[in-house]
This record gives C-alpha cells, structure tokens and sequence, in this order.
C-alpha cells in the first residue's frame, strides 16, 4: 500500500496551488489624478505637449490597456490542463472490516476543446489589442480637435475684448460730441445699449473659453486645468484627404478590425461548441487496501491495484442547442460586419464632405470677406473720429467686421471638428505629423 500511496502523493503535490500566484496592482484613481495636475504646465501648453498628457494620463486609455493585459491572462488559462482529483475511501470504519481506497484520476480533453478554447481567447486578445490601439487613435484625435477650440475659443475672445474696448472709446466719443451739442443725446444712449450688448457677448466668449479649457484638461484626468492659454496658430487648417486616401484607410479602419476579429472569435467559439460535444475521459490509477478476513487463506492484509476508465455517455445532453447558439451568433458577426462597412463608409464620406466645406467657407472667408470688412472698418472708424460719419455707420461696420471674423473662427473649428472624427472613423497612425495647413493671408 506505501509503496503505491508515494507516488501517488507525489503527483498530487507537484501541481502548483492556485493562490500562489500574485497580481500586481495598479495605481489608484485619485494618485493618477494628482501626477497629471502635477505634470500639467503652468503655463502655456503646446499640441505635443497636450498629446503626451492625455497618452500618459488619460483613464480609458488606461482601462483599456489593463483589458489588454487581462486578456493575456485569459489566454494563459485557456491553454491549462484539467487538474488531476485524488479520492480517497473508507469503507467500513471497523478496523478488522476497514477497505481503504486511494485514487488519483486525470480528466483528458478530447475533440481539440483545448485548441478551440486557445484560439477563443486568441482572438478576444486581439480585439482587445484593437480596441486599444482605436482608443489611442480617438484620444488623438480627440485631444487635437479640442485644442483648436480652445485656440478658436481664445480668439474669439479676444475678439470680444476688442470690440468692447471698441464700444467704450465710442460711447466715450459720443457722450463728448453730445456735452458738445453735435449730436442729439439718444446717439449716446444708442452707444450704451450697443456696448452693452459687446459686454454680453464677451461674457459668453469668456464662460466658452473656460468649458474649452476644462475638456480639454479633463482628457488626462484634470478637471481644474493648470495652464493659462494654448500656444498655436488658429488659422492652421487640416489638409482635405483625397477619396482614394479615404478609401484605402477604410479597410483598416478601427471599428472594421473590431467586427472582423469579431467574427474569428465567434467562429473560434462555434468550433469550442462542436468539440464539445465529444465526451472526455477520465483515466484513474489507485490502490486498495482489503482486510485480512476478506481473503481466503489470507492472514493479513492485502493491497491490490485499482485501475479505472470512466466516460460520460451523451445520451440527454449532446450541446445541440448550445452549437446552435454558436453557430447564430457566428452569422451574426457576420452580418454586424457587413453594416459596420456600409456605415463606416457613410460616415467617412459625410466626414470628409464637412471637411471639405468648412475648409473652403474658411478660406473664402479669409481671402474675400475679411480684407473687405477689415477696411470698411476702418475707414468708418476713422472717420466717425473726423466727424465724417455717425456712430451708427461706424458701429455697424464694426458689427460687421466682427460677425465676419466670428464666421471664420467657426468655420476653422467646424473643419478641426470634421477632421478629429474623421481620424476617429479611419484611425489615425501614431505620433505622425499633424497634417494641415496654414491659411495664405
């Protein structure tokens, strides 16, 4: 019986107990929290430097990549063996009567269920390499198209405090040619309202700025942002992809490369299904320890090898409706593919055509109607100053200088915005240089 029950014993001890293996941990939210308020500058804040706090500290980056890492654990404890069971049995406890019995049983997969469930999680490895890698691109993208709101944002706003410095000098100009007697006092009252009204749209021009600055900084986890102005040139434009650009990205886009692998995982999981309708087999090897009385002619205990084979029979449960789920949920894959391409292509090419359109509104903008507002201007500033025109003329070319100006810083923003979701539908392709153009003034 010892000489059994060693070896026995031996197995069984060389399989490596499950809690003996650590994690590492991660570090919490609050300290991830506290480095990007602490790497953030205090002062001005270019684009690259924008981009490396948002790779470094944004959380869903951060929580995709740990879904990354879990995935490879996955994989790991797909490709494990079945643990051997020992059994031990005691039968009868009188000691004269007593039959003990030890078992070690090994369970042995068969029908490739552990090659089907390797590729399984092979494949939920790289959907999830993907989804990381379509996370980095829409932060990119993300973290670019918000910068340039907050440039256009602080332009606009310092469009706002022209006009309203603009608004006081003529309401200071009217109130003294009305001390004067050159014109009636509702001019000056007209000045007033007008100014008034400057001040309101500052107001709102300030309260966008701080919304602009607050998403930007939220990107990497900071919801108070620490620096004071975006450093860039807010007339730089994205360059306008060409359709066969657009269409050669398409087959690499993001959310393609999700529903393909999508479509390998369920196909992985279908084959799992049908291996399992195989029935394994448990292989046992023991020893048994009969009394003495319970042989004859014996005089004292024997030991006896025991060796078993056992196979379920699948008789009730062939896993018919579970390959059948599989199966459907494979076609399903299949079709969620196929919509996935057909929507892609609508949205790049809608994209694209925004893109487009608030390129040129930009550039027509900025070479026909913005030299013409900027002289009207000032020709009707200066001669409001000579008594020439009245405040009304003067003030009016100012709206219009103004509303052309705003026109433009939205039509800039409108394009940024078109090319971020644009990157984000196609992926954008690591640190490369950021594709744009400067409007010829």
């Amino acid at each position: 019986m010892r000489t059994l029950f060693v070896p026995l014993a031996v197995m069984a001890l060389a399989v490596p107990p499950a809690f003996s293996q650590t994690v590492a941990g991660s570090n919490p939210s609050p300290l991830r929290q506290a480095a990007a308020r602490t790497v953030e500058p205090t002062g001005p804040l270019d684009l690259r430097s924008a981009l490396a706090l948002a790779q470094q500290f944004n959380p869903g980056l951060s929580s995709a990549w740990h879904e990354r890492q879990a995935t490879d654990a996955a994989v790991l404890q797909a490709g494990a063996w079945p643990n051997p069971v020992l059994d031990a049995q005691v039968e009868d406890l009188r000691r004269d009567n007593r039959t003990t019995t030890l078992l070690l049983s090994q369970p042995i997969e068969l029908g490739g269920k552990r090659a089907a469930r390797v590729t399984a999680a092979e494949r939920a490895r790289d959907q999830a390499a993907s989804a990381l890698l379509a996370r980095r691109s829409e932060l990119r993208a993300s973290t670019i198209t918000l910068f340039f709101e907050v440039l256009t944002a602080q332009e606009r706003l310092r469009l706002a405090q022209d006009s309203v410095a603009l608004a006081q000098t003529a309401t200071r100009a009217a109130a003294n040619r009305v001390a004067a007697g050159k014109i009636p006092p509702i001019e000056e009252t007209r000045s007033r309202v007008a100014e008034a009204g400057i001040q309101v749209e500052l107001l709102q021009a300030e309260g966008a700025l701080r919304s602009a600055r607050q998403q930007l900084a939220a990107l990497w986890g900071n919801p108070n942002p620490r620096f004071t102005n975006a450093e860039g040139a807010v007339d730089r434009l994205p360059a306008v992809a060409s359709a066969q650009e657009v269409e050669s990205r398409l087959s690499a886009a993001p959310v393609l490369r999700q529903a393909r692998f999508e479509v390998e995982r369920r196909q992985a999981l279908s084959e799992l299904e049908q291996a399992r309708r195989v029935p394994d087999v448990t292989v046992s090897l023991g020893a048994k320890r009969v009394p003495a009385n319970d042989g004859v002619g014996s005089s004292s205990g024997r030991n006896q090898v025991v060796v078993g084979l056992s196979v379920p029979l699948p008789i009730f449960d062939t896993n018919r409706g579970n390959v059948a789920e599989a199966l459907s949920r494979e076609e399903k894959a299949r079709d969620d593919l196929v919509a996935a391409e057909l929507q892609l292509g609508a949205d790049a090419a809608q994209a694209a055509e925004r893109l487009r359109s608030a390129r040129a509104t930009a550039e027509t903008l900025q070479r026909d109607a913005l030299p013409g507002a900027e002289a009207a201007y000032k020709a009707a500033t200066k001669g409001f100053e000579l008594g020439k025109f009245s405040f009304l003329e003067a003030l009016d070319a100012q709206r219009t200088l103004f509303q052309v100006r705003n026109q433009y810083l939205l039509a800039v923003a409108d394009a940024h915005r078109a090319a971020g979701e644009l990157d984000r539908l196609l992926g954008t392709e690591g640190d490369e240089p950021l594709r744009a153009t400067a409007v010829a003034r």
